[in-house]
Order: C-alpha cells, then sequence, then structure tokens
C-alpha cells in the first residue's frame, strides 16, 4: 500500500487509490510514497526568499521577473523564478543578470524587512519541534522524531500544514523535502521548487543518488565536482562504491563520509543552534579603486559596521580577514590574529590596514570586506595589559559614543576619519 497525502488540506490515506484528485478537496496536489508516514527529517527552505518578499509587499509585480540587488556594480541577492529562467542567478554580476533579463524589476535589498519575515518562519517551524537548526535566515531542517502525538498527526501531515500557515500568515511559498536524513531532505527539498513537498525514503536512496552527478550532493561545488570527475567519479554511484579503505586512499581523510553521502547515508543530528564561526561586512564600489587612501576611507565604516554586529551578539574578533575582489572578479583574502580579542572599530580597522597595504599595488578592487574570524566570546575583548595599558581608556571612549548614538541615533557623531 503507497500512503498519500493531500498538501491542500488534512486528508490521508494508506490504502491505494488510482485518483490524481484529493478525495475530500479535488485538490491534484497529493504525495504519494511508501515511506510517507515513516519518515520524520525535513528540510524547509523559502522560495526565492527575498524577491518573494518584495512580490508580496508590491502585489503589482506578481508577474514581473524581480531582482533583488545593488546598483549595476553590485550582485544579485536574490532573483524571483521568472527571473532565473533567464539565467539570472544569486551571486552573478548585475550587468550580466541585467543583460540576461532586461525587462526584470531591480529592488535594492531590505535586510531587516527580510529578517522579520525569516524571524516569523523560524518561530512556526519551532511550534512544531524544538530540534530546529537554522541553515541561514530562510532556511532550516528539522527533526519531528516523537511529536506524533503531540501534534495528533504523522510528520508529513505537519509538514503540510506548515506550508499552508506559512502561505497565509507570511505570504511566501516554502518548498520540503522529507527523509530519513538531512542530507537526503535537502536534496529533496531541492527536487520540487517553488512549493514542493518531495521525499526520499531510505530503501530508495542509493538508487535515486547513483545516477547523479557529483555535483548534485549537497556542499560539492563546481571546482570540488570537477576534480572528483578527473578523478574518476562522475556521478554518486561511482563514488558510493569505494570501500571507507579506497575512499581513504583515494580521496584523503573525508574520502569515507563522502561516499557515505553517495550511497545516502548521514549520521549528523539536528543541532537546534550553530555558533556563528564570522561575522563580516563589505561593500561594492560604484567604479573600482586602487589608491589606498581611497581603500582605507572605504573600509573605515566596515569596520564600524562589524564592531556594531560583533557587540550587538556579545561576540569578540579573535583574528581579522581581509577581503578584496579585483576588477576582473578574482577574489582575495588576507588573514590576521590579534594578540588580544577586541569589539573596537579602531582596533579591527588598525589589523587591517597592513593588509591592505601589501595588497593596495596598483591593482583595482570592485569590493572591499573585514571580518572577524575566529570568534570568541565578547567578555574577553579589550583587557588591557602591560603592553597595552591605554585600553580601558579605548573601551570607555566607544562606549559612550555608543550610549550617545543609542540615545540620538547613529550619526549624532562621528569620529573625524568618517569624514575623509
Amino acid at each position: 500500500m503507497t500512503p498519500a497525502l493531500c498538501r491542500d488540506c488534512d486528508w490521508h490515506a494508506a490504502e491505494p487509490s488510482d485518483r490524481d484528485d484529493c478525495p475530500r478537496c479535488g485538490s491534484a496536489r497529493l504525495v504519494r510514497h511508501v515511506e510517507l508516514f515513516a519518515l520524520a527529517i525535513a528540510h524547509v527552505d523559502a522560495d526565492a526568499f527575498y524577491a518573494s518578499v518584495e512580490k508580496r509587499d508590491r502585489p503589482e509585480l506578481a508577474d514581473r521577473p524581480v531582482i533583488v540587488g545593488g546598483g549595476r556594480r553590485g550582485v544579485v541577492t536574490a532573483a524571483c523564478y521568472l527571473a532565473r529562467r533567464s539565467g539570472v542567478r544569486a551571486a552573478m554580476p548585475m550587468f550580466k543578470a541585467l543583460a540576461l533579463c532586461r525587462n526584470a524589476v531591480v529592488i535594492r535589498p531590505d535586510m531587516a524587512k527580510y529578517a522579520a519575515v525569516g524571524r516569523a518562519l523560524r518561530a512556526l517551524m519551532q511550534r512544531l519541534t524544538p530540534l530546529v537548526e537554522p541553515l541561514s535566515i530562510d532556511e532550516a531542517v528539522l527533526d519531528l522524531s516523537g511529536t506524533e502525538a503531540l501534534h495528533g498527526a504523522p510528520p508529513a501531515v505537519v509538514l503540510a500544514r506548515l506550508a499552508r500557515t506559512v502561505e497565509s500568515e507570511l505570504g511566501v511559498t516554502i518548498s520540503i523535502g522529507l527523509a530519513p536524513n538531512r542530507m537526503l531532505a535537502k536534496m529533496a527539498a531541492e527536487r520540487d521548487k517553488p512549493r514542493g513537498f518531495a521525499v526520499i525514503g531510505a530503501g530508495e536512496a542509493a538508487q535515486v543518488l547513483a545516477p547523479l552527478p557529483v555535483g548534485a550532493l549537497p556542499g560539492i561545488g563546481p571546482k570540488a565536482a570537477a576534480r572528483l570527475v578527473m578523478q574518476g567519479f562522475p556521478t554518486l554511484g561511482a563514488l558510493a562504491a569505494l570501500t571507507p579503505a579506497e575512499a581513504t586512499a583515494r580521496l584523503g581523510e573525508h574520502g569515507p563520509e563522502l561516499a557515505a553521502f553517495a550511497r545516502g547515508e548521514d549520521r549528523r543530528a539536528v543541532v537546534p543552534e550553530r555558533a556563528a564561526r564570522s561575522l563580516s561586512a563589505e561593500t561594492t564600489f560604484e567604479t573600482d579603486l586602487a589608491v589606498l587612501a581611497e581603500l582605507e576611507r572605504a573600509l573605515w565604516p566596515l569596520a564600524e559596521k562589524l564592531s556594531a554586529r560583533l557587540k550587538a551578539k556579545g561576540l569578540a574578533a579573535a583574528g581579522v580577514v581581509l577581503k578584496l575582489k579585483t576588477a576582473s572578479f578574482v577574489l582575495r583574502t588576507r588573514h590576521a590574529r590579534l594578540a588580544v580579542p577586541t569589539q573596537l572599530a579602531e582596533t579591527l580597522f588598525d589589523a587591517v590596514r597592513p593588509l591592505l597595504a601589501k595588497e593596495a599595488t596598483g591593482t583595482r578592487f570592485r569590493l572591499i570586506g573585514i571580518g572577524a574570524e575566529p570568534l570568541v566570546p565578547g567578555e574577553t575583548a579589550d583587557r588591557g595589559d602591560l603592553a597595552d595599558p591605554d585600553a580601558p581608556r579605548r573601551v570607555a571612549m566607544d562606549r559612550a559614543l555608543d550610549a550617545l548614538r543609542a540615545r540620538f541615533g547613529a550619526g549624532v557623531v562621528r569620529r573625524g576619519r568618517s569624514l575623509g
């Protein structure tokens, strides 16, 4: 018997049926799978999230291709499915996106609005289970094991209800992947976008994955896929055939895990909270910059922004990262450890300046960024010692500036460097 579920109402049954529509509501959106009501790991992903939020707020754009991103020298942050049909993709330079989709409506990102909708989406997921692991602002993996008694329905039915609630309350759509583990759930979620609900069962995993290209495996990017193909692994089936000893010999220490993934095996648990590993801030220039002084002027406000983010999250930087992208789109990253963790913009800036000076040798850059990595608890930051007895004074001054900004607005007081 093949269980069936209607995604538009709560009808579900284990009896086989030749009907193509729901016997209760007449909907054609039925899900059928032999393991449908035995699976509990779900991957939930909002469809073209930023663009969908903008279309929700501007209904007149429902049938128009929408790109969320910066000016012509920026990059695509998100694109709706109409724009994607023209070849537009996230992280694509804006000028290329507009050449592919000339009638697109371009909207500047409103991250505060997207974050608010993302928090509401996460709250809806957390009503279903405490085991919700956020992966991004609009994406998470859920473990609904043991929740059937609580909700009076198996996880598949509860997830279909979630999709309807998200549409009615938040005005955006989600795609759901249901599987026995998190990797297969993510792959399932990608199979039926947008507004999808797909299932990959344990019994079929190896057969479903075997013919797929190695690049279909989550976490395998184009470069890694190309290397695997050159090593003789064009498909997941070829990887899956490796024994642990063979995988180690040919692919290194992570080879056995990679081969296990290719067989559909994944023992990773769903962890409700993931600690941030880095924070950063970056900007794309309207025109390429090459002069050190101009690059430093662009870097300072990013250091201030990164400092504010560290304080807001109660974290400190134990190291700094400089990110540069050349006019020909070549990415450069440079790292430096800090003697003492910091939250101060001035310290972050001073640590990155030498890295920037070494790179500013005439190359023209289109993007600059500053990051904090690794992150440590905020209480370890900016402690004075014999080597830096002035640290307490700098911290006190910084806190005084923060207090003024909190009371009178961000622009009430600025450092002289900001006026350059």
